[in-house]
C-alpha cells in the first residue's frame, strides 16, 4: 500500500481512538496552517500527507524529509502510537527493511547511530531524543509531553548499507489529555533561555542555501566556550509549519578541524523546501547542560524581519 494511504489509514483510526480524549469537539491535533499555504511535492509527486496536512499548492523546490513513513526501502515502525500527557512514558519503535526485518545495522552520525525528533503540530513541544537499541533491532526512550494533542515522531538515520544514504522517516504519535492547541510564535531573531540569548542571523530561501549564524551569549557577554554536542558546537532541526516537513541542516564545520571556535557564533547552511513559516530550535552545551534556543522565520513571500520581544521559552529541547 502507497506510504500515504497508510497514514491516512492511521491517523484516521488514531482520531477514532483518542479523539475524545482531547476534550469534548475535539479530534486530532489540527495541523496549524500557513496563511497562503502552497502545495508539497516530494521526489517528483505529490505526498498525500502532505496535501492532508497542509495544503500545500505550489511545487517544492528542495528536498523535505520526514513526510514518508516509508522510504528508500526502510519503514519506520512506531510499536507506541499513543502516549498519556504529562506522564512519562517509555516510547518504542523499529526500523524495518523492505523484507520486513529489523535493521540492526546503523552509520554513526554527529555521534548517534539515531536522532530521534518529536514535536507537537502546532511546534509549541519540541524533544530531541536518542534512544538506545537493543540486539533486536527494538529502540526505547522515556518521554514526556507535557499537553494533549497530535505529535510527529521523526526518525534521522542513516543504514550501514552503503547505497541507503541518510533519511528521515516520520509517523504520528498522539497524547491523550486536556487539549489546549498554542499560536505559532511571531518571527523572532532573538531568543533568551535559561539565562541565555541567542541572537540569528540570516535567513530560510527556498531553493536556495543559505547560512544561519547563532551566536550566544550570557549575562551580556558572549559565550566562548560552548561544548561540543552531537559532534558539533550546535544542532539545528528546523520544521516547516503545517505539514512539519524536515529540513537537513549542515553545521559550519566542526570540533577540531583548525577553523572552527566554540563559541560565540555557530553557523548553519540550509535550504527550505518551499515558501512558508518554520520553527528552528537550536541545541547548545554548555557548563554541561544541553539548552535549546527556539525561533520562528519565514521564507518567500511574506517573509518578514520584524521580531517579537526575546522571552524565556523554557524550551526542552535535549535528549538522552
Amino acid at each position: 500500500m502507497h506510504a500515504g494511504l497508510r497514514i491516512t489509514a492511521f491517523a484516521a483510526a488514531l482520531a477514532a481512538t483518542f479523539g475524545t480524549a482531547y476534550g469534548v469537539g475535539q479530534g486530532i491535533d489540527p495541523v496549524v496552517k500557513d496563511p497562503a499555504p502552497a502545495r508539497h511535492e516530494s521526489h517528483g509527486e505529490a505526498s498525500p500527507e502532505a496535501e492532508g496536512a497542509g495544503g500545500r499548492g505550489a511545487q517544492e523546490t528542495a528536498a523535505a524529509g520526514g513526510l514518508q513513513i516509508s522510504e528508500g526501502g526502510y519503514t519506520l515502525d512506531l510499536r507506541t502510537p499513543s502516549v498519556t500527557a504529562g506522564k512519562r512514558s517509555d516510547l518504542s519503535f523499529v526500523i524495518r527493511d523492505s523484507g520486513g526485518r529489523a535493521v540492526t545495522a546503523f552509520q554513526r552520525e554527529h555521534d548517534k547511530e539515531l536522532h530521534l525528533i518529536v514535536a507537537s503540530h502546532d511546534l509549541a513541544t519540541y524533544r530531541h531524543l536518542h534512544p538506545a537499541r537493543a540486539a533486536d533491532g527494538t529502540w526505547s526512550t522515556p518521554v514526556d509531553l507535557p499537553r494533549a494533542g497530535g505529535y510527529r515522531v521523526f526518525a534521522d538515520f542513516t543504514p550501514a548499507k552503503q547505497d541507503a544514504g541518510n533519511l528521515v522517516l516520520g509517523t504520528d504519535l498522539a497524547a491523550s489529555g486536556s487539549y489546549d492547541p498554542q499560536k505559532l510564535p511571531a518571527p523572532n531573531t532573538t531568543a533568551k533561555i535559561h539565562g541565555y540569548e541567542v541572537r540569528l542571523d540570516g535567513g530560510l530561501h527556498p531553493g536556495k542555501e543559505s547560512e544561519l549564524k547563532l551566536k550566544v551569549s550570557r549575562d551580556g557577554r558572549p559565550v566562548t566556550n560552548l561544548q561540543p554536542y552531537l559532534g558539533a558546537y550546535g544542532h539545528l532541526v528546523a520544521l516547516r509549519s503545517g505539514d512539519l516537513a524536515y529540513l537537513h541542516v549542515h553545521p559550519g564545520g566542526e570540533p577540531g578541524d583548525g577553523r572552527t571556535r566554540p563559541g560565540p557564533q555557530i553557523s548553519f547552511a540550509a535550504t527550505a523546501p518551499s515558501s512558508g513559516t518554520y520553527r528552528l530550535y537550536l541545541d547548545f552545551k554548555h557548563e554541561g547542560q544541553v539548552h535549546t534556543a527556539a525561533f520562528t522565520v519565514r521564507a518567500g513571500a511574506g517573509a518578514t524581519t520584524a521580531e517579537a520581544p526575546a522571552h524565556d521559552d523554557g524550551t526542552e529541547g535535549h535528549g538522552h
